[in-house]
């Protein structure tokens, strides 16, 4: 099997197990919508906006700071035994803080009374934290199987327990068979429960793994491990920045709060139509960075990343004239209401393409050790996040926030270029790369063209668009299929 071949395998394992947890979100949006007031179902909304901030400072970057050190240290154990140890010491540490200081930490959020729910994720993510090592030495050893299997049952048993709390239990309630759950009504608070339940449910599962235990803690690798690890910290953060700050500045810079509201939820409804190149490129970057530093070493590591890079962008091309083609069918995915905001989608859809693209250019500074460069190219594109969104959205609200968000990692992934071909240079076919962009788009703009000017809707605008597309995929056969059949 080709190393390339490779790659595409795990990326499919590691991709269904990234899918089916990204979709449990949207599969349990209509139960929690339904069950819940609207007040409830907010204040579930803020803390999972909380969630991913504060996760970054209980891994603070060791998982990539564990697969650079497997690579460079002869003794593979203990490098699990330090970056477990290391994570699973502040996960503890951060988790109690939490947990006691969570009657004021609700007070300062104005979240009075709700102390219950900071307490419950400080489980969570410390659970979930202790986890990240194992997960990642299952990716390091070529496990994807193992890695879905588990991935797979943390959302069984979270989907589970939200039926059960939001549908099992009131219905036998309804008909006096059992107590309710709430006296006020049904509380948000069972969809953190059932999540913490899911991620402790896990750890017995990695009880194998801590054989390498033994090998105990080396701070002076610890040492070393946390200089590479402690600028991803900050591209962590930065990277949150860039991903969810638009809608914060949306509720904050929108003098009227229904008209605020508003624009969030029809940006976030359209956000949701990029989410098959989202999953794409989650799927791609759990399996791409074992392989990464893997093939560091290797005398051919910087063609091998070039062409990784260069069928990447081939099959985002692909999923671009995809959905943009059949946006009449994905669009169904979200209410009719929501269609006013279909004008951001290939917006966030080429947004999506450069923070991929940004993820393989990235490769340089982290196998070169200059993880500070990184850092400091995601720090200047959650600046670029910042100010363009205090710019353009009291002129063109949600529109202005998903041009902020291209033309951020649009610059992420030209700096991280510059820099790599200075200190790491690869041989990026930059021109075909374009050419298969610049491809998708047009087929995008003619289908556009033929459904103006010829008056097409429905089913006749499917048949035109499936040929287009058709013809597409047989251009880029024509380009890169006897390359593909080649590749070793």
């Amino acid at each position: 099997m080709s190393i390339l071949k490779k790659l595409a395998g795990q990326t499919a394992v590691y991709g269904l197990s990234s899918i089916v947890g990204r979709f449990l979100n949207y599969l349990l949006v209509p139960i929690h919508t339904r069950v819940l007031t609207v007040e409830e179902y907010g204040v579930s909304s803020y803390f999972y906006a909380l969630i991913p901030f504060a996760a970054v400072f209980f891994t603070y970057g060791m998982e990539t700071a564990f697969f650079r050190f497997y690579q460079k240290e002869d003794n593979k154990a203990k490098v699990f035994s330090t970056g477990f140890i290391a994570i699973a010491g502040i996960s503890v540490v951060l988790g109690l803080l939490i947990f006691i200081f969570a009657e004021p930490l609700a007070h300062f959020s104005k979240n009075d009374g709700r102390a219950i729910y900071f307490r419950i994720i400080a489980i969570t993510l410390a659970a979930e934290a202790i986890t990240v090592i194992p997960f990642a030495w299952l990716r390091q050893q070529n496990q994807p199987m193992r890695f879905a299997k588990l991935r797979l049952l943390n959302v069984a048993v979270i989907i589970g327990l939200n039926l059960f709390f939001y549908l099992v239990v009131p219905y036998f309630s309804s008909r006096g068979l059992a107590a309710p759950m709430d006296k006020t009504g049904v509380s948000a608070i069972w969809i953190f429960v059932a999540n913490l339940v899911g991620s402790v449910c896990l750890l017995p599962f990695f009880l194998p793994e801590l054989k390498f235990l033994r090998e105990g803690f080396d701070k002076i690798l610890w040492q070393r491990m946390f200089r590479f690890a402690y600028p991803v910290l900050f591209m962590g953060f930065a990277g949150m920045i860039n991903e969810t700050l638009d809608r914060v500045l949306l509720k904050y810079m929108i003098v009227d709060p229904a008209t605020a509201e508003y624009q969030i939820g029809i940006y976030s409804g359209n956000y949701k139509l990029s989410i098959i190149i989202t999953l794409f490129i989650q799927a791609f970057r759990y399996a791409a960075e074992p392989f990464f530093f893997s093939e560091a070493g290797k005398a051919d590591a910087q063609k091998t990343y070039a062409r990784v890079m260069q069928y990447f962008m081939l099959l985002c091309a692909v999923i671009f004239a995809g959905v943009m083609l059949f946006l009449g069918v994905f669009k169904y995915f979200i209410p009719p209401k929501y269609y006013e905001g279909l004008h951001v989608v290939p917006i966030l859809l080429m947004a999506n393409i450069c923070l991929g693209a940004y993820y393989n250019l990235s490769v340089w500074f982290k196998i070169t050790d200059r993880t500070r460069m990184g850092a400091l190219v995601s720090m200047i594109g959650a600046i670029i996040t910042i100010v363009l969104n205090i710019i353009l959205i009291p002129i063109y609200g949600y529109t202005g926030s998903a041009w902020a968000t291209l033309v951020c990692y649009a610059s992420m992934a030209a700096m991280s270029y510059y820099l790599g071909q200075k200190y790491y240079p690869i041989p990026y076919d930059v021109k075909r790369i374009f050419a298969y962009l610049a491809a998708a788009f047009s087929i995008y703009l003619l289908s556009d063209v033929l459904k103006d000017n010829f008056q097409l809707t429905g089913f006749l605008e499917i048949i035109v668009n499936t040929f287009l597309f058709g013809g597409f995929i047989y251009l880029m056969y024509l380009l890169e299929g006897k390359n593909l059949k080649q590749a070793k």
